[in-house]
Parts: structure tokens; C-alpha cells; sequence
């Protein structure tokens, strides 16, 4: 069982363990979720009563194995989570660690997702959209002040603490590709989802906070229009889109949209950023736009297009968002994560399949050779089924 960890960075994670384990601590509930490698469960702290969320996450030692996580990438995690505390950020409350597993005690986020909230309303000013869209800038440019990047904004990452308030709050979650940027260090990736990485990730070249800003241009064009605007029919040609830079407004999706947010976008979508994210800038809100508007500890991020004249004003208050558009995008979305959810279930199902006529093959061998080292082959594959449940 899982003990908690003590206060130390990613290095000293592992090691430095307290006696005790999660369930001496914490009541664990029902289980909100799962994925390849673990489960978050509701639980209740006992000494508080207060609710939170622990996450089980299988990890793994080398890289030859498959059994979870690469322990290291969860430690990284976890030592980005620990630096954090904002309120547009979701908070790491505990942490407990065994050889096999490592449980994060995590902000209870029960509002569901940003897409989610806004597809079930019935219509939305583009003053609303700039609310949220505030939050989320706020909460990128606190991790860009830390030389923090997220590598990974996306809608499935941007959550509501609780939907049924006035004014809902949004939380930025999933580090899991989180990177400290070192003066210096040059650092590349090839991680993210297609419809919403920067073209430098596919050119695998060097990565900055001007990679996420990228990632908020996409957010805001799907935001304003119910459109993405570099999808191809295949994740080849949506590749393809980003890397060409290949995006225009569509009258018929941005006949309700200012020209200020139109700018705005213009801004974050710039194909090669210059410095990283750095630096001053000449733009309408003093952000240089070669260099996409990332915060760093001198400059800010861009906010949301404020309005510089009463005309702009007026004309900011008449725009709204294509909710049909936004509505169809986002049952898209929800089924493709669906689809491919499915798909993995269906692959996790094969290699099981695969990994019992290994087991049973190599249990007839062993039946014929004396020689023990041949038994350690079916254990690994068995072990490895197990891991594929999880």
C-alpha cells in the first residue's frame, strides 16, 4: 500500500516515504474515472472531512516495461503540481507513494468540462466567452511567470470547479506533459493532440510558452465559431494544416464575431514565433505578435481583446458565439473521445489475446525444457495482461 511521501523534489519522491498509507488518511469512495494506468476515486479526508480526489497511478521503473508510467514522468508531474497554487490551477493536495504506485490527492474539479457547460447553454455573449477565456489566460501566464509550460491545453484539459454558480471558475488540469523551461536547455516533443499543437511540436523543434499560446488561439477560433480550424479528414492532414499554418474565418461561422477577437487569434496563430514567447512587444495590447503573446516573469500573456473606443465596445457587446456551430463541434468531440476510447478497449482486448497464445505457447516449451529460465517469460506476460485492465 501507498505511503505518503515526503517534502522533496522529483528526485527524492521515491525515497522519501513516511510510515502510514492513503487509507489510514483518507475514506476512498466511488470511483470517477479510469485510464491505461489507474483509477481517480472520490475520498474523504478524515481529520477535515473534506472531499478530494485520489489518483492511483501504476507506475513503472525502466522503460522496458510496460506495466504503468514511467515513474520519472510521474515525478516530474508531481514536482510541477507541488510549485502551483492558483486559483484557475488545479491543486495537489497530498501525495503517497509505493514501488508499484503512486497516488496523487488531488482538487475535487466537479463542474465538468468548459465545452460541456457552454454546448448546454442557449446562447453566449462574446463578453461571457471573454470571462472565461480571462481565466484561462491568467492561469497560463502564472505557470509562464514560473518558466512553466503546459504542452498539453486542449478542451478536455480546461474544467469548471462547480457549473452551477453565477460566475463559474475554470481549472486548468493534467500536467502529464508539463516541462520547467531552463535557460539554455533546448527541450523538444513530439506529445499532444494534432488538432491543437503548435507547428514546432511537429517540426520537432525547439518548444517555449509560445507553444501553448498557440494552443489558446485554437481554443478561441473553436470558442468563437464551433469550428477547429486546422482539421483534415485524417490526424495526417489536420498535421499538414498546422504546419502550412492554413486557417481563415469563414464568414458564415464569424458573421457574429468582432473584429477585435479576430485579431486577437491572429496574434496566438503565428506559424514561427520568435524568442519563445519573450520580449516586449507592438501589438494592439503590447504584445509582439511573432512571439504569439506567452508570459514570461517580465511579460504577460495578451488579455482578451479589450476594447480601445466606444465603437469597439459597442461592437464587442453585439457579437456572440455560433452556438449551432459550437454544439455540433463539441457532440463531434465527445464522440471521437468516445471512438477512440473504444478503439483502445478493443486494442487493450487484442493484446490480451496475443499476450494468452504467447502465455500458452510458452507453457508448452516449458513443458519440454528442463531449463527454468524459460518459466519467466509467461510470468512477465501475465503480469503484463493484468497492467492492461488498468
Amino acid at each position: 500500500t501507498a505511503g505518503p511521501a515526503g517534502a522533496a523534489g522529483s528526485e527524492g519522491l521515491a525515497a522519501a516515504l513516511s510510515p502510514g498509507n492513503v487509507e489510514d488518511l483518507y475514506e476512498l469512495l466511488e470511483q470517477l474515472g479510469s485510464g491505461h494506468f489507474g483509477v481517480v476515486k472520490r475520498c474523504r479526508e478524515r481529520s477535515t472531512g473534506t472531499f478530494y480526489a485520489a489518483k492511483f497511478v501504476k507506475t513503472r521503473r525502466c522503460r522496458g516495461s510496460r506495466l504503468g508510467l514511467e515513474r520519472a514522468q510521474v515525478e516530474r508531474e508531481v514536482a510541477i503540481l507541488r510549485q502551483l497554487d492558483h486559483p484557475n490551477i488545479m491543486r495537489l493536495h497530498d501525495l503517497f507513494a509505493s514501488r508499484a504506485e503512486m497516488v496523487l490527492v488531488l482538487e475535487l474539479i466537479g463542474g465538468g468540462e468548459l465545452f460541456d457547460f457552454i454546448a448546454e447553454k442557449e446562447m453566449l455573449s462574446e463578453e461571457e466567452a471573454i470571462e472565461f477565456l480571462g481565466q484561462i489566460l491568467r492561469g497560463v501566464e502564472y505557470l509562464h511567470a514560473r518558466r512553466i509550460a503546459h504542452f498539453d491545453l486542449k478542451p478536455e484539459n480546461i474544467m469548471l470547479q462547480e457549473k452551477d454558480v453565477p460566475k463559474p471558475q475554470i481549472k486548468i488540469i493534467d500536467f502529464g506533459l508539463a516541462q520547467r523551461l531552463e535557460d539554455g536547455v533546448t527541450f523538444k516533443s513530439l506529445c499532444g493532440t494534432p488538432q491543437y499543437i503548435a507547428p514546432e511540436v511537429i517540426n520537432y523543434e525547439p518548444l517555449s510558452s509560445a507553444t501553448d499560446m498557440w494552443s489558446i488561439g485554437v481554443i478561441t477560433y473553436i470558442l468563437l465559431s464551433g469550428l477547429s480550424p486546422f482539421q483534415g479528414e485524417t490526424d495526417a492532414e489536420t498535421l499538414s494544416n498546422v504546419v502550412a499554418g492554413a486557417y481563415e474565418f469563414e464568414e458564415r461561422c464569424f458573421s457574429q464575431t468582432s473584429e477585435m477577437a479576430k485579431d486577437f487569434i491572429q496574434q496566438l496563430l503565428v506559424k514561427e514565433p520568435e524568442g519563445g514567447g519573450g520580449g516586449g512587444g507592438g501589438g494592439v495590447w503590447g504584445v509582439d505578435p511573432q512571439e504569439r503573446g506567452g508570459g514570461t516573469v517580465t511579460t504577460p500573456c495578451p488579455r482578451p481583446w479589450q476594447p480601445l473606443s466606444r465603437k469597439q465596445a459597442a461592437n464587442r457587446s453585439r457579437s456572440s458565439i455560433n452556438m449551432k456551430n459550437f454544439r455540433k463541434f463539441n457532440a463531434r468531440r465527445k464522440w471521437k473521445l468516445s471512438y477512440n476510447m473504444v478503439s483502445a478497449c478493443n486494442r487493450l482486448c487484442r493484446m490480451r489475446l496475443l499476450c494468452g497464445l504467447r502465455k500458452e505457447d510458452e507453457e508448452l516449451r516449458c513443458c519440454e525444457s528442463d531449463q527454468e529460465e524459460e518459466g519467466s517469460h509467461p510470468v512477465t506476460l501475465l503480469r503484463r495482461r493484468r497492467s492492461s485492465c488498468s
